[in-house]
Parts: structure tokens; C-alpha cells; sequence
């Protein structure tokens, strides 16, 4: 049996999380005149909406990538001189 010469690159899984939200009966029955006209469905349109807020705001709401209390400093940045050093304390 003959292996393939190429070697597939492995797919990074995707995290998906359930949310659960309650609507009134008007508001489902809106969404669903909607997405019957438009051709798409509740869950589509749901998506497409967060999506649309999450990119407006986005830089409003930046994701904290701070470095903890309890976390050791192996680097220190120099902005000024663009260097990086061994930080010693």
C-alpha cells in the first residue's frame, strides 16, 4: 500500500458554547415573518445580529490580555528603544 507523500495540516478544533434566551410571543413571531420572507433561518439570523454588534463595538470593548499579579516577568519592552531585555529584579 503506497502513502501519501503530502502530510494534511490538522484543523484547530472551534469552541462552540449554547446560550439560551426567552422571547415573547411577539418577538418570535416577528422573527419568524422575517426569516420567512428573507429566506434564512432564526438561528442565521441570531448569529449574523451578534455578529454585526460584536464587530461594531469591538474596539470599544478591547479583550483584556494583561498580564496577572501572580504571573512571573521573564521580559521587560523597551518602547522607547525597541528592545527587548531579561528582566532581573
Amino acid at each position: 500500500m503506497r502513502k501519501s507523500l503530502t502530510k494534511r495540516k490538522k484543523t484547530k478544533k472551534i469552541k462552540y458554547f449554547k446560550f439560551s434566551l426567552k422571547l415573547s410571543q411577539k418577538q418570535k413571531e416577528i422573527i419568524e415573518v422575517y426569516c420567512k420572507r428573507r429566506n434564512t433561518t432564526s438561528n442565521k439570523l441570531i448569529k449574523t445580529a451578534i455578529k454585526e454588534y460584536l464587530i461594531r463595538y469591538e474596539k470599544e470593548f478591547p479583550i483584556f490580555t494583561g498580564i496577572g499579579d501572580n504571573q512571573l516577568v521573564l521580559f521587560t519592552f523597551d518602547e522607547e528603544n525597541d528592545t527587548v531585555s531579561i528582566a532581573s529584579e
